[in-house]
């Protein structure tokens, strides 16, 4: 199938990108994020989820949850670019939010074909939040290496690791092995013998978890055998919309940065002045276009059913994972002696950057995955 004009980004998608933004201006500029998530510096803090459940139940009720679920689910049905520039908008805000999570539970859920893991879109579409919990202890998301199992019965034991936004999230889409191969399984929040172990990651705007299952009763949603097809089916999305995270948090560095350069004096000049300063200023910005462009493209291949999806979502990745370490590293050097402290907003999305770009795996990860793919494996 032909790519459409503007990787398919017509005038629905904008409109929902551009009342994101408002809405984020509205409610979450920067400094209403600060106090939220950074407003206790001490390093000895409890490990606590800071997060504003209200503001999200309003996003929740403007649908945008429901973007990707398909109309028979009671979802809008939009494509995969609508989900990106949702959470482009998030990333630029810094959204602390289980939106991330519950947009990859229904790229999953979609792969599912079952009647369970339909009415799960259902409960999507209807506000309910869900995380994915299909990484072992190692990191790996081939779902043939999760570290939980599951009974006849289709109780759960095990764990499941690097969990997102696991206090935030209602329910938790987890993969586990039985005696047929591997299958996928929900599980509520307060389900009896689930616990919760939180992380202590640096980004002060998610929480990270591992799940831990004793006998806990689950819903299967992918017979056995079936997890990793939907599961590998779902990950171009899924790199999609990190992705697009990544890109709306370096958008907010690169501006928040220049306008500091045309500010701040020295030597009688604004800083922005000194070639030290403008020009990576000009290369940050030409590393977030080309992975604003690659992800946007790799959506489109999604949305067409192409077959290079994968590799396109993985050039994304890669770009964007580089581009998010690049973007909050001069964001830091160029803000000079205030850069680094606590008090100053840059460190939130700084560390949301670092964060977000080793997740589903770092730039050279998936350049490695490419060659492999494009070139062929290294012999040994």
């Amino acid at each position: 199938m032909e790519q459409p004009k503007n990787f398919g980004f017509g005038e629905d998608e904008a409109m929902l990108r551009d009342s994101a933004r408002r809405f984020f201006s509205d409610n979450l500029p920067a400094d209403r994020l600060h106090a939220l998530v950074a407003a206790e510096f001490d390093p000895h803090r409890a490990n606590q989820c800071k997060w504003d459940a209200d503001l999200w139940k309003q996003v929740t009720e403007l649908g945008w949850t429901a973007a990707c679920v398909p109309e028979a689910e009671g979802g809008i049905g939009m494509p995969l670019v609508a989900a990106v520039a949702l959470a482009e908008e998030a990333g630029r805000a810094g959204f602390p939010s289980p939106m991330l999570g519950t947009f990859n539970a229904t790229f999953v859920l979609r792969g599912c074909d079952t009647d369970a893991a339909r009415a799960a879109l259902g409960a999507i579409a209807e506000g309910t939040s869900m995380t994915l919990a299909v990484t072992n202890s190692r990191g790996s998301l081939n779902a043939g290496d999760t570290d939980v199992q599951v009974d006849d019965s289709g109780r759960l034991t095990g764990s499941a690791h690097f969990v997102q936004d696991a206090r935030k999230a209602d329910r938790y889409l987890i993969s586990a092995r039985g005696a047929n191969g591997v299958g996928l399984y929900i599980v509520e929040r307060d389900a009896d013998g689930l616990t919760v172990a939180p992380d202590v990651i640096v980004d002060v705007t998610r929480d990270q978890a591992i799940l831990g299952f004793d006998n806990v009763s689950a819903l299967e949603v992918a017979p056995p055998g079936a997890g990793q097809t939907a599961l590998e089916a779902a990950l171009p999305a899924m790199l999609c919309v990190l992705s697009a995270d990544m890109v709306g948090a370096g958008e907010w560095l690169l501006q928040t940065t220049a306008e500091y350069a045309r500010t701040r004096v020295q030597f009688d000049r604004p800083i922005g002045f000194f070639q030290a300063i403008k020009h990576p200023l000009v290369n940050l910005m030409v590393e977030i276009d080309n992975a604003k462009s690659l992800t946007y493209n790799a959506a489109c291949a999604v949305d067409i059913g192409a077959e290079d999806q994968l590799t396109l979502a993985r050039m994304a990745k890669a770009q964007a994972s580089s581009m998010a370490v690049y973007s909050g590293s001069r964001a830091v050097q160029f803000h000079g002696g205030i850069g680094f402290t606590w008090e100053c907003w840059v460190q939130m999305f700084f560390k949301r950057q670092l964060h977000s770009q080793v997740l589903l795996g770092d730039a050279n990860h998936h350049r490695r995955q490419l060659a492999d793919a494009l070139i062929g494996p290294v012999a040994a």
